[in-house]
């Protein structure tokens, strides 16, 4: 007769940073889409709002507030 193999499941209590890579290999995608997401949405709306007012300069205003805001975003999530 073979031996029973018996697996044990970690609880939450019990399940560390430390010896749980899931909680890396969330961050290392959640930071590039924050970062993408804040470019993308900031640059998009210099872009509409120097479409309306024709005032090019909005466009990099848009970015770098979205780079700076996305920044301070994951700053936040995952440095405090």
């Amino acid at each position: 007769m073979a031996p029973a193999i018996v697996v044990l499941a970690m609880s939450e209590q019990e399940r560390r940073p430390e010896t749980d890579g899931r909680d890396f290999a969330d961050a290392a995608w959640s930071v590039p889409s924050y970062l993408l997401s804040g470019i993308l949405v900031w640059g998009g709306l210099g872009w509409l709002l120097s479409r309306w007012t024709g005032v090019y300069a909005f466009i990099p205003i848009g970015v770098i507030v979205g780079v700076v805001l996305a920044g301070y975003l994951v700053y936040w999530k995952y440095c405090r």
